[in-house]
């Protein structure tokens, strides 16, 4: 499979492709955010490409435009959801940083105080 090509085995693909349910709560005909199911603050939400690239580096190396618009439309949906008081991206780029859907996605965390470092 090549980098942005769907994926038919992958959660992600399968929510943009309508497969699966999500709680959408933004999208564009590049990217798309939806609601974390296991949320770890009070405003936890997944913006992801709809291509699929496995992690941030290879989104970055291949399609380093449309890493562009994902930071946007990530910044995008934090001002939606009120985060005027700051918020927080993370890419988990690997199982070994946590990573365990490798269709590359960030999460945006806020609505409470964020701590350094985080884990």
């Amino acid at each position: 499979m090549a980098a942005g090509e769907p994926d038919t085995e992958c959660l992600f693909c399968k929510i943009v492709a309508g497969d699966v349910p999500a709680t959408v709560v933004r999208e564009t005909k590049d990217v798309i955010a939806f609601a974390d199911i296991n949320p770890q603050a009070p405003v936890h939400i997944l913006v992801i490409p709809r291509a699929h690239y496995a992690n941030a580096g290879e989104l970055g190396a291949v399609a380093p435009e449309l890493a562009g618009t994902l930071l946007a439309e990530a910044a995008a949906v934090a001002a939606e959801q009120d985060l005027d008081g700051g918020y927080r991206l993370v890419f988990n780029t690997g199982a070994g940083a946590g990573q365990t859907v490798f269709h590359v996605h960030a999460h945006l965390l806020g609505g409470r105080g964020l701590t350094w470092p985080p884990g």
